[in-house]
């Protein structure tokens, strides 16, 4: 659906020739072409709004009085699917496109955060009306909400998201949603390699029929060289090391508004203090002083690619419990390649040096150095 363009200076292309312009970023062939193509998608996408009827008595309503699908316009623009390597501008090309599409109802999600969101929906529409499809109903619902979805970090870990996955966006296409993603892996290799692959390939299918593949092949890892002098592990936990952390998180996080936030773990909440381009930022307290286990701590290393921690106090038997949940925290992010920034009252090797628990605490401390290093800080995240 075309519309009338706004001014250049609004557009994709142009936001981002004035970055450059600004010196906010250096040329790139591989990032003009990709913002060329998202720009030419903003132009098509002025004013689009499919106009879903609205649900009698709320999300219910829809559900029992399901919405005909053919009324819904059928030609409406293909998406895109973004992919390159980590630190190549993908999330910083579609938060370009996301701030300036004029769409009236446009949603940006980190994709773990929105699949988190479709199993918890589901669950509440098959309790609260097991004969009908809540599967309709909760496309009904997502294209209500959303006529452009853009997700960052698209992926696939689980054959049961992807059967998912499969019913879902094929109803949301045929509401004539529109989706943008960013990924660091080719459409033909999601979940290639695992159990189930065959099964997910009519899902792979149906992506590149909706939604046309580029890939980034910028030279250079722009986030990576922003941050390779800076320092990781920063002692001590004093104002300068705060005001440093500071610094890395407005780096990282660009122009995206940081939030508090919350992520489903288990069908419960675990609050995010301050979060913004998959990247979190906690107190130790927050994160080690509370009772959290296992689960909420994978949740943040698959939710989040980078981890700044600030006041990481010295360890003992005295606090073994938030030592304890220290070491669990510190395994899901090195297992999952999140980049950690902390301060902390003491190098790695000083935190746990008395008592009970310093055996254990070891592999805390080579985890740690491992990951100050160059090496890891260039290894992709594993959401």
């Amino acid at each position: 659906m075309d519309g009338a363009a706004a001014p250049n200076s609004e557009s994709v292309l142009g936001r981002y020739r004035a970055m450059i312009g600004d010196g906010q970023l250096a040329a790139d062939p591989a990032q003009r072409l990709a913002a060329e193509q998202l720009d030419r998608l903003w132009r098509r996408l002025f004013h689009y709004d499919p106009h879903p009827k609205a649900p009698a008595n709320g999300w219910l309503g829809r559900l029992l009085n399901k919405r005909r699908v053919d009324e819904m316009p059928v030609d409406y623009p293909s998406g895109l699917y973004l992919v390159g390597e980590v630190g190549r501008g993908k999330s910083m090309l579609m938060d370009l496109f996301f701030d300036a599409a004029a769409v009236p109802r446009k949603r940006r999600v980190h994709f773990h955060q929105f699949m988190q969101e479709t199993h918890a929906r589901l669950h509440q529409l098959q309790i609260a009306a097991p004969e009908a499809d809540p599967m309709a109903a909760l496309a009904d619902l997502i294209a209500a909400e959303s006529a452009l979805l853009c997700f960052d970090e698209f992926q696939i870990h689980d054959i049961g998201d992807g059967t998912i996955l499969a019913r879902l966006f094929q109803a949301l296409f045929d509401r004539a949603v529109v989706m943008v993603a960013t990924s660091n892996t080719l459409p033909d290799d999601l979940f290639r390699g695992k159990p189930g692959f065959e099964t997910i390939k009519p899902f792979i299918a149906l992506l590149k029929s909706h939604l046309d593949v580029l890939v980034l092949d910028a030279a250079r890892d722009y986030r990576r060289e922003r941050l390779s002098t800076v320092k990781t592990w920063l002692v001590p936990a004093d104002g300068q090391a705060e005001r440093a952390l500071d610094a890395v998180f407005a780096d990282l996080i660009g122009d995206t508004m940081p939030r508090a936030k919350t992520i489903t773990v288990f069908g419960r909440q675990l609050p995010i203090p301050l979060s913004a381009a998959g990247v979190a930022r906690f107190d130790f307290s927050a994160l080690c002083a509370q009772n959290l286990g296992s689960g909420d701590y994978l949740a943040i290393a698959t939710h989040f690619h980078t981890v700044l921690i600030d006041a990481v106090p010295i360890l003992s038997p005295d606090n073994f419990d938030e030592a304890r949940r220290f070491i669990t925290l510190i395994d899901a992010l090195y297992e999952h390649r999140v980049k950690l920034y902390a301060s902390a009252a003491a190098e790695p090797a000083a935190l746990y040096v008395a008592g009970d628990g310093v055996a254990i605490f070891e592999r805390t401390v080579s985890r740690l150095e491992e990951m100050r290093s160059v090496t890891y800080g260039g290894l992709a995240h594993l959401p």
